[in-house]
């Protein structure tokens, strides 16, 4: 926003002319806390301005990050209780604030300090060299900085007594008018820390409905996909029915035995080979085929299976025959 000074200095507190009300003035506006807090319909736009009895103020380093903190702890101690109001700017590596008991607001909840729009950064703000004032229902009130140690100034008190000794002072002089000034609420940091505690807690009870709401659609979604799939288990109990036909046929194959069928049919082999003085060398069974071998004098050889031959390493000569089954 563009802001005009005053060309005369014999002008100066004065309102601009070229400075209209409303015309790009600056209004408080509903933040994100205010939103999860549902409380933007509530939020109130339009601060009064408002002079309180008792005000300090001054200037601090600025250290990023912990304006607030800064100001809240140099305005508690300089009104003597945590409770206060207060509202900065930050120019040149300083913070200037003003700050008030927040007793002071009672009757005056919904107001802001038209002097804080004299603080540096702000829309009122020309240069230090200047003295800016405020009167409202025989309240005055004044910000200057001493010329000598640069230290920022807030008179206060009846207008009779303060206007008079502001205007002896060897300075130009800018009447602050909050129609066309912007506006610099108070912040408090109690009020803050509920708003955040009622934001959270609003957020918690909005996650904990969604959550609710995605569980009752699964188990609706769940409930009728179970009621209305067709069970059709004619081909599962086929199945069912073969693997156990099966499953029982390879139990009664594995507790078959021929055991006791090759057992007899090497006792008859060794009765018929005892006839003709002949030996079993070898009986061996490979699945389901059987197969053995004999020494048998060559007289019976043919007799019993196919000759392979002599068996040299038999004493008495006696041709190798092999059988199958």
């Amino acid at each position: 926003m563009a802001v005009f000074k005053d060309t005369d200095i014999n002008d100066k507190g004065l309102a601009d002319p070229k400075k209209t009300e409303g015309a790009g003035v600056s209004r408080p506006r509903p933040g994100m806390a205010d939103a999860m807090a549902g409380e933007t319909a509530d939020f109130i736009r339009d601060l009064k301005p408002y002079l309180p009895q008792e005000m300090v103020g001054g200037s601090i380093p600025h250290i990023p990050g912990t304006e607030e903190e800064a100001v809240w702890n140099a305005a508690s101690q300089a009104c003597g209780t945590e409770k206060v109001h207060f509202c900065y700017s930050v120019d040149d590596k300083r913070i200037y604030y003003l700050a008030c008991p927040s007793s002071m607001m009672a009757s005056n909840p919904d107001s802001w300090c038209p002097l804080a729009a004299a603080l540096p950064g702000n829309s009122e703000y020309w240069d230090k060299e200047t003295v800016y004032l405020y009167e409202q229902e025989g309240v005055a009130s004044a910000l200057r900085w001493d010329p000598e140690t640069g230290r920022m100034q807030v008179f206060l008190g009846a207008s009779r007594t303060i206007l008079p000794r502001i205007q002896s002072m060897d300075a130009n002089f800018v009447t602050i008018n909050p129609v066309v000034a912007d506006v610099v609420p108070w912040r408090n940091k109690n009020l803050k820390t509920e708003k955040l505690s009622r934001a959270t807690a609003r957020m918690l009870v909005m996650i904990g409905l969604l959550i609710n709401l995605i569980a009752v659609v699964i188990l609706m979604y769940n409930f009728i996909a179970i009621n209305l799939i067709e069970r059709n288990l004619d081909v599962v109990k086929s199945e069912t029915s073969r693997a156990s036909n099966d499953l029982m046929l390879n139990a009664y194959n594995a507790m078959q035995s021929d055991t006791i069928r090759h057992m007899v049919r090497i006792q008859e082999l060794l009765d018929s080979l005892s006839q003709v003085d002949g030996t079993l060398v070898r009986y061996e069974v490979k699945g389901g085929s059987m197969e053995w071998e004999a020494l048998i004098p060559e007289a019976f050889a043919t007799k019993f299976g196919t000759p392979i031959g002599i068996d040299e390493e038999d004493p008495r000569k006696r041709i190798r025959v092999k059988g199958t089954r």
